[in-house]
């Protein structure tokens, strides 16, 4: 990107904004019901975002309660009121259930309230009951002003100037059970509470071969125990959407007795609080304990996480879905109607839409009904794509089929890890293996990427070789960055040696990069005229044509934890200001994502160029900010933004500058990022686009059946988005 297309964009930003002004506007935030992680990160938003566009922006303390009550419990609110909450957990502004509200007298107190600070834009995050409270609250607005006119309490020209509500919402809920959207915030920041107690029962459950038996939140929605089970590789999952078909007490004993037969010294259980069976009967931890002991003699323990779940600080992911959907609903807030119906703000793949408030409450309740039907099957479908596409998968992987089950491909796949270690890389081979062999395949591990296919370090992996690797950092199978150019003859004769049919690459740019060099030599070597699929694993991001990279997030993890570390250093001390240096290459990823989940006052990448100007304007920013209440700084630098300023360059600029102000110091994260246990997004991310990369071999597989060798067009990058991302413009592009 030049220098000509970056003044473009933020022009065209600052144009859509002038459409924008909020000028004379006051907007209303609130938080309601149960307390999510990533809530503060939504208000900051909503305030900061209302700020920028001249509005007014009012904390409502206690949720609906402090609407009704009123007085001090609505408070203007200005920039510095939301500095330093983005890693606070739960709700700065609090959230209480409220009976008033319920009422029409009490929702008449609450527009009185209103309308004498002349608040007529409300944003609610809450669950789906708060939502629903609010879709009421603005219909009967203007029969509720009429009312308050009559009683002499507000006079006939406030009921005209205030004549609509406007209503947008955003779903803060740790059980991501609102339809409608992919996401709820706090979701992310629950599962990795659970996947933390997950990873440390292991090392306890496994000195003891210990079967340990789960309970997590979710109300009657599963899908915190669905995706944890996924992302740890749970022997068996309770669910209320999908309940276990009649004789499972048999099969689920069964399926442990297998694995400990197997050598497997861990069992892992995992149960939705509203588990039932397919009689909409409760079905408990504790019977399943009972159960365990009883027909198998298993020690077996029961953990109960409860509201440890709702706790600690929120991740990386919740504070950039809540900054952004906090953006999006002052926009739609401004842009709304008297016709515009209440909204709520979703998460549509990587996108933040606005959809009717009212349809996603219905579809919401419909899962609910079903489920009361026994129509489960229409309740997963009700739950969504992903959640539907989430219990596939784990069904998938959980459980072998029966090896005289499984009709034989005669077909050889291998995995292939390239390029720099990236968490999840482990998730994703274990999910290739087991759905390669669910199809048919035998699989093949390569070892030490492209150099240790050339020296034939191939060997055969199953089903079991794989288990437990789904929490583990790192690549099990060894990844080098080396291309195959050089080697080329050496892996199309170790192609023909082994029979290999299909060819599973995963890795960063490196094998993206790789796999052109194989498809570019397939004229001179026939064996190399199979399919070939890569599957983004890259802390980086950098990979063409996906909006993730398996690592990525848990790299976005460690740099924002490292930040709020660095952040909480400098309580009590003078001012002072942090430069940190992110990974990346010259993908900017990495330092843009950690400073909007960080709170940072900067951040350098290399595809929005900058100048000695823009250093000297960011450095009077921080001096005249430091000379306010605030005391420190963060600047984030993606470590090829620039051949010249360099971090030590800008740490030195900025130490200059602020003397007397702040001091300064610098930090390298370095190669952090690259280690540590894959967060819970990247095993499932890993897991499912794994699978996804084995199903279309397993299509170009069948397809070629009889053919003596397959056309390129069976050369294919698996992205988040399903789309092909080769390319040699792509390749010139993302080199830089």
């Amino acid at each position: 990107m030049d220098d000509d297309d970056v003044s473009a964009r933020k022009g065209s930003f600052r144009k859509f904004l002038e459409h924008l002004s909020g000028a004379g506007k006051a907007i209303g935030v609130l938080t309601s019901g149960g307390d999510a992680q990533g809530m503060n990160a939504a208000v900051r938003a909503v305030v900061r975002m209302g700020i920028y566009v001249g509005a007014k922006v009012y904390f409502i303390y206690e949720g609906y309660q402090g609407m009704v009550d009123g007085g001090s419990n609505i408070v203007e609110a200005n920039w510095e009121s939301v500095s330093s909450i983005l890693q606070v957990g739960g709700t700065i502004i609090g959230s209480a259930r409220c009976k008033a509200f319920r009422t029409r007298e009490g929702r008449l107190k609450a527009a009185g309230n209103l309308v004498q600070r002349g608040i007529t834009n409300l944003c609610v995050i809450g669950g789906d009951g708060s939502l629903t409270g609010a879709n009421i609250f603005r219909k009967e607005w203007s029969g509720l002003l009429k009312e308050l006119a009559e009683n002499g309490d507000i006079d006939r020209e406030e009921v005209q100037k205030h004549a609509y509500l406007n209503v947008v919402g955003m779903v803060g809920s740790i059980d991501n059970d609102f339809c409608g959207t992919d996401m709820t915030i706090g979701t992310d920041s629950a599962l990795h509470r659970i996947i933390e107690v997950v990873d440390a029962i292991m090392t306890t459950a496994q000195s003891h071969q210990r079967t340990f038996v789960l309970e997590v939140m979710g109300r009657h929605c599963g899908y915190l125990a669905l995706v944890s089970a996924l992302a740890c590789g749970a022997d068996w999952v309770f669910l209320p959407e999908s309940p276990p078909e009649e004789g499972w007490q048999e099969n689920m004993c069964v399926k442990l007795s297998e694995n400990r037969a197997r050598k497997k010294r861990l069992n892992i259980i995992i149960v939705a609080e509203g588990a039932i069976d397919t009689q909409n009967k409760p079905i408990t931890s504790e019977q399943i304990k009972e159960l365990v002991v009883t027909q198998l003699g298993y020690d077996t323990r029961v953990t109960i996480l409860g509201h440890v779940q709702r706790g600690g600080t929120p991740s990386a992911f919740d504070r950039i879905l809540a900054s952004r959907m906090g953006v999006e609903a002052v926009v739609a807030l401004l842009q709304a109607t008297p016709e515009t119906p209440a909204c709520v703000v979703s998460l549509s793949g990587n996108q933040a839409v606005r959809l009717p408030l009212v349809e996603c409450v219905q579809m919401t309740q419909d899962v609910q009904k079903a489920m009361d039907e026994r129509r489960f099957k229409d309740a997963v479908r009700l739950r969504g794509r992903s959640f539907e596409s989430n219990l596939n998968t784990y069904k998938r992987l959980a459980i072998k089929m029966p090896d005289d089950q499984i009709p034989k491909s005669n077909c050889n796949v291998a995995v292939i890890n390239v390029g720099a270690p990236a968490a999840g890389m482990n998730a994703a081979v274990r999910s290739a293996v087991r759905v390669g062999i669910s199809e048919g395949h035998k699989m093949f591990a390569i070892y030490d990427g492209f150099e240790g296919f050339a020296k034939g370090q191939i060997k055969e992996i199953g089903w079991a070789d794989v288990g437990g690797w789904t929490g583990q950092g790192g690549s099990i199978l060894g990844t080098k960055r080396t291309l195959p150019g050089k080697s080329l003859e050496a892996i199309a004769e170790q192609m023909r040696t082994h029979s290999i049919n299909a060819l599973l690459i995963i890795g960063g740019f490196e094998a993206y990069l790789g796999l052109l060099e194989l498809s570019a030599a397939r004229e001179k070597h026939e064996e190399l005229c199979v399919p070939m699929v890569m599957v983004p694993a890259t802390v980086s991001n950098n990979v063409p044509g996906s909006d993730f990279s398996i690592g990525a997030d848990t790299a976005l993890n460690t740099i924002t934890d490292t930040c709020d570390r660095i952040k909480q250093s400098a309580s009590g001390t003078k001012r002072r200001v942090f430069i940190i240096e992110t990974m990346g290459g010259y993908c900017g990823y990495l330092a843009n994502m950690g400073g909007l989940a960080a709170g940072a006052d900067a951040a350098y990448i290399f595809e929005e160029p900058f100048d000695i100007r823009d250093l000297q304007a960011n450095v009077e920013h921080l001096t005249e900010k430091m000379k306010t209440t605030i005391q420190r700084g963060l600047v984030l630098r993606n470590e090829s933004c620039s051949e010249h300023y360099t971090t030590d360059f800008i740490y030195h600029l900025y130490s200059e500058e602020g003397k007397g102000v702040f001091d300064c110091r610098k930090n390298v994260l370095g190669h952090m990022q690259q280690g540590g246990a894959p967060s819970p997004f990247d095993r499932n991310f890993g897991t499912k686009i794994s699978a996804r990369a084995m199903q279309w071999i397993s299509t170009k597989l069948k397809e070629a059946q009889g053919k003596a060798r397959v056309g390129l067009t069976a050369l294919r990058s698996v992205s988040d988005r399903g789309t092909p991302l080769l390319g040699s413009r792509a390749v010139t592009r993302y080199r830089k």
